[in-house]
């Protein structure tokens, strides 16, 4: 059989040590296809990956293959393209799934086969530490006033951002297409927007704002999470009377049609994966919270997302 592996990332998975069973031992000559441009943040998972997959004995002979553009879409077309009967491997994010919608891509998720979701983070909604703005409510009730006043800083036209802003909105009772979206480059320049006073509010993983929230940099009126995250003294949008529970979360996908041994090998190995101490030290260390889910839940969880990001971006008019 040959085995080879092929990886594309667009989110950070992190393998632990230790001797690898015989089935994930089997696995050779493991390529890593990052489906963005080197020393951006899919590079570096996928150098990551690299790393750990090597140290733990996972595969040999392992590369890294960059395919940059079109938010990752370009990357997943090429893997799709070229990788229809290998037994390989592609980790995405939630960003690709907008992506495929937005770039009008011929290829998307169905293309591939779901090997599990793996892990997320919530996002909070932040503030300046001197702004008015206090709860969710007081920006619900500004937005209803003069929705054009409220600026939403995020990055890219449908983005994680952009789709949290848009169901929070849809459940204040508010016209998603009515956000004054204020697309910003980096994590660093939304920071700077909104302890600036150039942007009312912003968003990102917890994990890359919670040390400026708990030094005072800026202020979180709600997290997306589902209920309050161990240690972090934010309340959910639930809990404020607002309906909106958004992960963005990270998952592994291998070729659509992989035959069964392969697949199960595959399969096997993530599984040993997400029961390591080494992952769910990682995991809890990054900030990232454990959403695994085997293949079989995660296919059906994949459809109602990419449905319900669907119907979202009609009513942000981002598509027919």
């Amino acid at each position: 059989m040959k085995n080879w592996i092929c990886l594309a990332v667009a989110s950070a998975l992190v393998l632990g040590t230790g001797a690898a069973s015989p089935a994930m031992a089997e696995l050779k000559r493991l390529e890593i296809v990052a489906p963005a441009a080197p020393g951006g943040g899919y590079d570096q998972n996928a150098r990551i990956m690299q790393s750990i997959f090597q140290k733990k004995g996972l595969a040999s002979g392992i590369q890294v293959e960059n395919a940059p553009g079109a938010g990752g879409t370009i990357g997943l077309a090429n893997f799709v393209n070229k990788n229809k009967r290998n037994p390989s491997v592609l980790m995405v994010g939630l960003a690709l799934v907008g992506a495929v919608l937005t770039n009008k891509s011929v290829v998307s998720l169905d293309d591939t086969y779901p090997l599990a979701r793996l892990s997320g983070e919530y996002q909070p909604i932040v503030v300046a530490p001197d702004s008015p703005l206090k709860t969710l409510d007081d920006l619900v009730a500004k937005l209803k006033a003069d929705p054009g006043s409220v600026s939403w800083g995020g990055s890219g036209p449908g983005s994680s951002d952009h789709i949290l802003y848009g169901l929070l909105a849809k459940a204040a009772g508010v016209d998603p297409k009515k956000i004054n979206y204020v697309v910003l480059t980096s994590g660093g320049e939304m920071l700077s927007g909104v302890m600036g006073g150039h942007v009312t509010v912003g968003t990102g993983g917890y994990s890359e704002l919670s040390s400026q929230i708990k030094t005072g940099q800026v202020r979180a009126l709600g997290i997306a999470s589902p209920e309050r995250l161990p240690g972090v003294d934010i309340p959910t949008f639930r809990e404020q009377g607002y309906d909106v529970s958004f992960v963005n979360w990270r998952a592994v996908v291998s070729s659509a049609d992989p035959k069964g041994q392969e697949r199960a090998e595959l399969e096997a190995a993530v599984a040993e994966m997400v029961k390591t101490e080494e992952w769910k030290q990682t995991i809890g260390e990054r900030g990232w919270q454990d959403i695994y889910m085997p293949p079989a839940e995660f296919a059906a969880f994949l459809k109602e997302e990419q449905a319900r990001v669907q119907a979202l971006f009609k009513d942000l008019g981002l598509i027919q």
